[in-house]
């Protein structure tokens, strides 16, 4: 059984979710603010938060931000229709999406199914355990990424698949339609050009310069190609 975390310091909205999601067989956790989060997430292994950007205190952009430092947990933003800037920060952070209030509990279920899905989901078994390019390894077995002086780069799971589908097929153009296809498996995409996205931060994990990438290159009006040589 899932378990979700419900971050919200609106009651009605935590107990409303909380119902509809324990009547589709997913277990709830309530939180009204980072504090109460902290405190479940030290006892407890949670699969996914619905997170209210504008709590008090600590909001949420900044727990997205200390969370994907340290965790893979799925996150979708709860955000307000004026909130435009703040879902897209959310989503350079490291958010897996994002629902607007007042939310519609169909779509927080469908798109809930969408992420815990992706989250637990393998990426296609490789003919060799790990791949090396420049100096980094990923583990493909262990789903890992080794920087070249032997430290973990912290990967979220779309962006170890999207990594994993570049080093799969390096020197091969890509379109955005493939890359989902190997990653995402044509799963509905909730906003546009996430591959782009996760290009993005792919690049500042590894370093590579949008300018002269030297890893993932973009090909205009077509993709990306990775252009390192792999072992």
């Amino acid at each position: 059984m899932h378990t979700v975390v419900v971050v919200d310091d609106d009651a009605i909205t935590r107990e409303t979710l909380k119902t509809y999601l324990e009547a589709e067989g997913y277990r709830v956790l309530l939180a009204r603010d980072a504090e109460q989060l902290a405190s479940i997430l030290a006892r407890t292994r949670a699969d996914l938060l619905l997170l209210d950007i504008r709590l008090p205190g600590k909001d949420g952009l900044t727990i997205t931000r200390e969370l994907r430092a340290a965790s893979n947990v799925g996150i979708i933003l709860i955000t307000g229709r004026g909130d435009r800037m703040d879902r897209l920060i959310g989503l350079e952070l490291g958010a897996d999406d994002y629902i607007e209030k007042p939310v519609e509990l169909r779509e927080v279920l469908a798109r809930t199914r969408s992420i815990l899905s992706r989250v637990g989901r393998s990426v296609k078994p490789s003919p060799r355990r790990s791949r090396r390019f420049a100096g980094w390894e990923l583990q493909v077995d262990k789903r890992r990424l080794l920087d070249p002086d032997g430290g973990e780069a912290r990967l979220t799971s779309a962006e170890f698949e999207l990594l994993a589908a570049f080093v799969e097929n390096a020197g091969r153009v890509l379109t955005r339609d493939d890359l989902l296809d190997l990653t995402l498996r044509g799963d509905h995409v909730p906003y546009d050009r996430s591959i782009d996205r996760l290009v993005r931060r792919l690049r500042r994990v590894l370093g590579d310069d949008p300018d002269e990438p030297r890893f993932i290159v973009t090909m205009h009006g077509v993709g990306y190609a990775f252009q390192a040589a792999v072992e």
